[in-house]
């Protein structure tokens, strides 16, 4: 296949003068909804009642549902396919509770053609996402993913998937992150394969079948999609998830959706149900694109929710309604956990969560906190805190962990944790008890110094006690030095009530930055 690179005023002349032969495809997309089966507010937390009284929720099935129904309608006379490019689960107490069963039964009323597999559908291990590969009607796919294996997941998980579409066939291809096997809990048998080098086979097996219209839907970051566009020969178009990316047109500091590699247009559409996008391919005869037009959809409240599935999910929140809305402290600010912050810099729920941390354990000779970026997932606004806003905060259901390690480890943890700060990843160390300088220019593993801890300078030798969640202690996101720790106990309390009770215990004061991480500019 051939491509050729078109400008926005380019596109528009060719779609104006479309051949007959021309062929186009509206590919409607979300991805990375993290279990947002209710609405959410402005800070992708639980949405309360006085912001729906206000009309500040966006999102939510209900919404999502709407919105692909009102696209199918328009389109109905066209050519629309629906995809998912990943992370259904982990986010909300809807997963914690139900454990996949909601997200599975919501993709199936929705109505999804294909879906690509996640990181988090490996949170609960392969039997997690072979819930998810039985439990719906479309393929759920992954071409760098050999399950042959596993003898839970063999056959459950295809490699690519063609959609008969108009009299024509669309090829969907898929890749998932690598770094799975730290950042979720794939088992062994579950081999990860180089994303570009299996995405490429794909396309070649499908080309050798004859299929010229092939569209990458991936879970690899927006960074990688980036590669995939430019390396990969063959591919259509990339529809991405896994790092939250937002895609517009019209926001302030967002990616132009589509933004083209070459001649290949990528796109996202954010996160936690809170955009529909909606990219149109135009192809010649030969299965060139010749047009890549579109948008994200904001779902805010011009967008109506879907009664039925309004009533269905109040009868699912039902049992879990008095936890959600229990009251459990207040704070007087703001408090931001947002992605971009907390992976990349000192944050307001970084410095929380690890302090409540340290605070729970510091008469157990416990001097360090440390707590990985990703493991924080929204923001809480002013005012009362419900234990459902901690919950949506610290979804994982994650535990306590002390352990002792040399300064030398904690310096080598540190260093994997900002290793990957430019791409966003989950495991950038947030810490309380101690500080650091990171350079961000530096290579990876030499762009930390300033190691201090209580005011004075690590010593590489001495033995340290710390503390963080059970999914970093055991090697969770990188930190796999922590694997081997001394006397490493994993079964403290959860974070989100050690979270919650510490708040309580600020009486409504949440500290200010403070410069305990120092980024080299």
């Amino acid at each position: 296949m051939s491509f050729r690179l078109m400008t926005s005023a380019a596109a528009l002349a060719l779609t104006a003068g479309v051949a007959q032969a021309d062929y186009t495809l509206h590919v409607v997309h979300i991805n990375d909804l993290h279990s947002r089966i209710e609405p959410i507010n402005k800070y992708d937390s639980t949405c309360k009642a006085e912001d729906n009284a206000e009309g500040k929720c966006f999102g939510g099935v209900a919404r999502v549902a709407t919105k692909i129904a009102e696209l199918r309608e328009q389109l109905k006379d066209e050519n629309v396919i629906v995809l998912d490019a990943g992370d259904q689960y982990q986010g909300s107490l809807m997963y914690t509770t139900y454990k996949g069963d909601v997200e599975i039964e919501m993709m199936e009323k929705i109505g999804f053609d294909a879906m690509a597999v996640g990181n988090h559908e490996f949170d609960d291990g392969d039997e997690g996402l072979l819930k998810l590969a039985d439990g719906v009607s479309f393929p759920v796919i992954s071409g760098n993913l050999d399950v042959s294996q596993s003898n839970l997941l063999a056959g459950k998980v295809g490699n690519h998937t063609v959609l008969e579409v108009g009299g024509q066939k669309i090829g969907i291809i898929s890749a998932l992150a690598t770094d799975t096997v730290e950042t979720s809990s794939p088992s062994d048998a579950v081999i990860f394969q180089d994303e570009i080098q299996s995405l490429q086979a794909d396309v070649d097996a499908l080309g050798a079948e004859g299929v010229d219209k092939i569209i990458a839907l991936t879970h690899v970051g927006v960074k990688k999609d980036m590669e995939i566009a430019g390396a990969v020969t063959g591919v259509d178009a990339v529809v991405g998830g896994h790092s939250h990316t937002k895609f517009s047109n019209t926001e302030d500091g967002a990616m132009a959706y589509p933004t083209m590699v070459g001649d290949v247009p990528v796109v996202q559409a954010y996160a936690y149900s809170k955009y529909v996008g909606h990219l149109t391919l135009t192809f010649d005869d030969a299965g060139n694109v010749t047009s890549a037009t579109g948008d994200t959809i904001l779902l805010d409240a011009s967008v109506a929710e879907d009664p039925a599935i309004v009533a269905r999910v109040a009868e699912l929140a039902g049992p879990i309604e008095e936890m959600k809305n229990r009251v459990v402290a207040s704070t007087d600010t703001a408090i931001d956990g947002e992605r971009g912050s907390c992976r990349a810099m000192e944050c307001a729920m970084g410095n929380l969560v690890a302090g409540a941390m340290l605070d729970r354990v510091k008469d157990q000779g416990v001097e360090i906190a440390i707590q990985n970026g990703g493991g924080l997932r929204a923001s809480i606004d002013a005012g009362e805190v419900t234990m459902g806003e901690v919950l949506t905060v610290l979804p994982f259901q994650n535990t306590l962990s002390t352990f002792e390690v040399t300064g030398a480890t904690i310096v080598a943890a540190l260093e994997n944790g900002v290793s990957k700060m430019e791409e966003g990843a989950g495991r950038f160390p947030q810490v309380a008890g101690m500080s650091y300088t990171v350079d961000p220019a530096a290579e990876a593993g030499s762009r930390i110094s300033e190691v201090m801890v209580g005011g004075a300078p690590i010593d590489l030798e001495k033995t340290y006690g710390v503390v963080s969640n059970n999914y970093v202690r055991n090697g969770g996101d990188g930190y796999k030095m922590f694997r081997d720790a001394q006397n490493a106990y994993d079964y403290g309390p959860d974070l989100a009530d050690v979270t919650a009770e510490y708040i309580a215990a600020q009486g409504g004061v949440i500290p200010a930055l403070d410069g305990r991480i120092k980024i080299k500019q």
